[in-house]
């Protein structure tokens, strides 16, 4: 599932206008994954990463960042794909307005969210319809690669990074490829 996010289009549609940028980097987190909120089993705050697939599961990383991931295994699983980093191609000045600053607009977890304007209110949504959407880009993009996850403390050595080599728009180079896949 991660992997099949990259080229795909997230978008925002709010009274302020719509906002859109194509996923071009990816991280994946499983249940037996210790980096993975579901690692311990449910709770109010990760309910939603059980939850069906296709939904949202947001939450507040180190009490300022709203980070966003698709929930992506059958229900009752805690497993979810976090999206760290968008290509903008729709909405730009809004979201320079949000960002209050015209460049990094989508390269991190945190800053896609503020980007388009996720907040905790969007944490179980469905992705798939309504104003917080993923769908699909025009294109498997060629140049993915697999590498090791960034930002974590536990499980920093799983290669569940995913991302289009290349791309302005990666939150951070990767030091290493451990796999070109595509």
């Amino acid at each position: 599932m991660a992997v099949d996010l990259l080229g795909c289009v997230l978008s925002h549609d709010t009274p302020e206008g719509r906002t859109a940028g194509v996923i071009v980097e990816t991280e994946a987190y499983r249940p037996e994954d210790p980096a993975c909120h579901a690692y311990r089993g449910p709770t109010m705050r990760n309910r939603n990463i059980f939850g069906r697939p296709g939904i949202a599961y947001v939450y507040l990383s180190y009490g300022t960042h709203n980070l966003l991931n698709a929930v992506c295994e059958a229900e009752g699983v805690g497993s979810a794909v976090l999206i760290r980093a968008l290509r903008p191609v729709e909405g730009e000045r809004l979201m320079q307005r949000r960002r209050g600053r015209a460049r990094d607009l989508c390269n991190g977890p945190g800053r896609l969210t503020q980007a388009l304007g996720v907040d905790l209110t969007y944490d179980g949504e469905d992705l798939t319809s309504g104003n917080l959407k993923i769908s699909d880009g025009e294109a498997t993009p060629d140049g993915i690669v697999a590498t090791t996850r960034i930002g974590i403390t536990r499980g920093t050595d799983l290669p569940w990074r995913y991302l289009i080599y290349g791309d302005r728009n990666v939150s951070v180079p990767p030091k290493a490829m451990v796999e070109a896949l595509h």
